[in-house]
């Protein structure tokens, strides 16, 4: 049975009275308390489960191994039944491989050949790697100091039955998929992809590739954005570009809210006469303008449309990357059951040197190269290619700081937004 949330509240993005500059992890707090799931689940076979967050937490329906086996290719025999100092065994009929379990039971002081992952026979509980022996057709002989359990597996020494295997919200890798389908798992239940729209503002933006006029500028937004989102997992929902028409701009977003979760605009969300977005949302009554001390960033727009949750982003490239990877990501996770996700960094060296200001939080593009971390080598927040020259984030502290060659900073690598 598919199963659906109950909508968000129009006010779940209202910040108490008197609220001027957010501090960032403040804004990440409130964020990560005031949302939740807006997905409905559904069960998928496991082969097509890779890469999608679990619904529930599951749980093995066999254990693994589901008996007691062979480790390795070899002979098996009951260690009490060895006498002291070196060994030679008589053989008993068959061999004991894998889907071929052996159904007898090997007598007291005879041995049997057995292959890795095969079932132990009953009367065996230790085994002897071939390398470790000379065997002809009847015997097997070995030297003394064989432990006892040696080169075997327990049931359920991996998982238990009934035991715990992946939980709830996890996105499930290979590595997961691997677990469930040695548990007994072949169809899973899943969140629903969370969709995302995807919507440009502005008279100035054209598409890529069209010839420009003087004034106008290509929309690397949408593009940038549509591709970070389908790398996020999520559904990206391409609505294209709207001009600087509020009525227009309406339609689209109605658009938008009926074929997607959620809905991120880039563009128009400061106070301008052309800024369109944020005055649109104000009138429908469920506008909250963010002013987070952070750097690169303006305030983030955040809203409710028809009862789907509004990110406006600035227009800014270099703004709308750093605003959707630090707020936008955490709380898509959240929406699409996921849980909150915090981006794990690292502690390098730096191989630049930076005084900052204290009152805002921020935020390079910087790349690791020799072990240390270097920044773009301007900070202006128009300068696109700087996204394409890093591999990620040097994040600054709140605080003031003054960077010196070597100290220690923290690299959040692209990568890390991911996952």
């Amino acid at each position: 049975m598919s199963l659906q949330p109950p909508p968000l509240r129009d006010d779940c993005f209202a910040l108490p009275a008197g609220v001027d500059w957010t501090p960032v992890e403040e804004a990440l707090a409130a964020l990560r308390s005031r949302l939740r799931s807006v997905v409905g689940q559904e069960d998928v076979p496991l082969q097509a489960a890779c890469g999608r967050i679990l619904a529930r937490d599951m749980h093995a329906l066999r254990a693994n191994p589901p008996l007691p086996n062979s480790a390795v290719d070899g002979y098996g025999f009951a260690f009490a039944s060895l006498g002291e100092g070196d060994q030679c065994l008589p053989l008993c009929e068959g061999r004991a491989a894998a889907g071929l379990r052996f159904e007898g039971t090997v007598p007291a002081g005879q041995a049997i050949r057995i292959l890795t992952g095969a079932a132990l026979p009953a009367g065996v509980d230790t085994v002897i790697l071939e390398e470790d022996v000379n065997a002809s057709s009847s015997e097997v002989a070995f030297r003394a100091g064989v432990k006892p359990f040696a080169n075997t597996r327990k049931a359920g020494e991996d998982v238990a039955e009934g035991a715990a295997t992946v939980s709830q919200g996890r996105c499930l890798t290979p590595a997961d998929l691997a677990l469930l389908a040695a548990t007994g798992q072949g169809v899973v239940p899943v969140f629903k992809r969370l969709r995302v729209a995807v919507l440009s503002t502005g008279d100035e933006i054209i598409a890529p590739g069209q010839a420009a006029q003087d004034g106008q500028i290509y929309d690397a937004n949408r593009v940038m954005l549509l591709s970070l989102l389908e790398q996020m997992g999520f559904e990206p929902v391409n609505m294209g570009h709207v001009p600087d028409s509020r009525e227009a701009l309406k339609g689209r977003l109605d658009e938008a809210a009926g074929q997607a979760d959620v809905i991120l605009t880039s563009g128009g969300a400061s106070a301008g006469d052309e800024d369109h977005v944020s005055a649109l949302l104000r009138e429908a009554g469920a506008l909250q303008e963010w002013r987070i001390a952070v750097k690169p960033g303006r305030p983030l727009a955040l809203a409710m449309w028809q009862g789907r949750p509004v990110f406006g982003l600035p227009g800014n490239p270099v703004a709308a990357l750093v605003c959707t990877l630090v707020f936008a990501r955490p709380a898509m996770g959240v929406l699409a059951g996921g849980g909150w996700s915090k981006p794990e960094g690292y502690s390098l060296p730096a191989a630049f040197e930076k005084r900052k200001k204290a009152g805002r939080r921020e935020y390079l593009r910087a790349r690791v190269r020799d072990g240390q971390v270097e920044v773009f080598a301007s900070e202006g927040s128009g300068r696109i290619s700087g996204l394409s020259w890093a591999d990620g984030l040097v994040e600054l502290p709140d605080g003031a700081a003054e960077i010196r060659l070597g100290d220690r900073v923290t690299f959040l690598p692209y990568s890390a937004f991911l996952a």
